[in-house]
């Protein structure tokens, strides 16, 4: 029987390494503090995103719909001020004579029914209108002649334009169709249903404030109506304006030339000027605060 040799003891840590795993130990408490801290910035971040779009997407939504509906009303109600302006007649200072009144009263008939004619009341055009809209919703006739519709137009934008034409009797504003390629869509419909009912005895005046919109405009219309450059002018059907006092300036000598100017204000004009309100004809297009937020990035 062998004696059991006793087991050999383990040597002691020196100094170094007693050092060595304390210096381990502090990492790790540090690595797991960082680790708790990202892990809290990770929760507050989720809830952060979370109450940020998931929980304010509906909100915001409401939000942009009803500064869309305000501008529209708005322009609505500015154009009802502009009709009661016209209506305001000063009193006569000497009273005329029966004799006076029977020798003016034809001359004044006249230009009253030429009046009532421009003002944009479109409901004895009706079946004329309503028919072209269905038209336009139809294939696209890329090989139409100039100045007629050589895009299809989608029902929302049908709807938006037989509403203008036989609610607002032609004067009012729109809501935008989202960009400035389908507002120039939606205006080049109402220049063939126009020119269908006025011939040539109209010319359309556009106004946007930066030349980059009115260069959109010009490509967006010159597509869809199969235009020419020489065809936007001054002596040309339409006509481009960034100020609205050269834009007034021009409908008013087309209104003493008895011809009617068909006005119409991008969306991205933050005021419109009450007289263009008081002319027959126009279309100014209400953009969202989107829209307008992603035209203003736009170089």
């Amino acid at each position: 029987m062998t004696d059991a040799s006793p087991p050999t003891p383990e040597p002691a840590p020196t100094a170094w390494q007693e050092l060595a795993l304390q210096e381990l130990l502090q990492q790790r408490q540090t690595l797991e503090a960082e680790i708790r801290g990202l892990e809290s910035r990770r929760d507050e971040l989720q809830k952060e995103l979370t109450s940020s779009f998931a929980g304010q997407s509906d909100a915001i939504a409401r939000r942009l719909k009803g500064f869309q509906d305000y501008l529209v009303v708005a322009l609505q109600d500015l154009a009802s001020q502009a009709e009661q302006i016209e209506l305001v007649v000063p009193p006569l200072l000497v009273q005329p004579s029966p004799l006076d009144q029977a020798a003016a009263a034809p001359a004044a008939a006249e230009p009253a029914v030429e009046v009532v004619a421009s003002a944009g009341q479109f409901s004895q055009d009706e079946t004329l209108i309503r028919s072209q809209l269905q038209g336009f919703l139809g294939q696209p006739d890329f090989y139409a002649d100039p100045w007629k519709l050589r895009r299809s137009l989608e029902a929302p934008a049908a709807a938006l334009l037989e509403d203008w034409f036989l609610s607002q009797g032609g004067r009012g504003a729109q809501a935008s169709c989202g960009s400035r390629n389908r507002n120039a869509l939606v205006v080049a419909a109402a220049i063939a249903i126009l020119g269908e009912l006025y011939g040539e005895r109209f010319q359309t005046l556009v106004l946007a404030g930066r030349p980059e919109r009115l260069g959109e405009w010009r490509r967006g219309l010159q597509d869809c109506l199969g235009l020419a450059r020489e065809d936007f002018g001054p002596n040309s059907g339409i006509v481009l304006f960034e100020r609205p006092d050269a834009l007034i300036e021009r409908a008013d000598r087309l209104e003493e030339r008895g011809e009617l100017p068909f006005i119409v204000v991008d969306g991205g004009e933050e005021v419109v000027d009450i007289p263009i309100l008081q002319f027959p004809l126009w279309l100014a297009f209400a953009a969202s605060l989107q829209e307008l937020a992603l035209d203003e990035d736009q170089p």
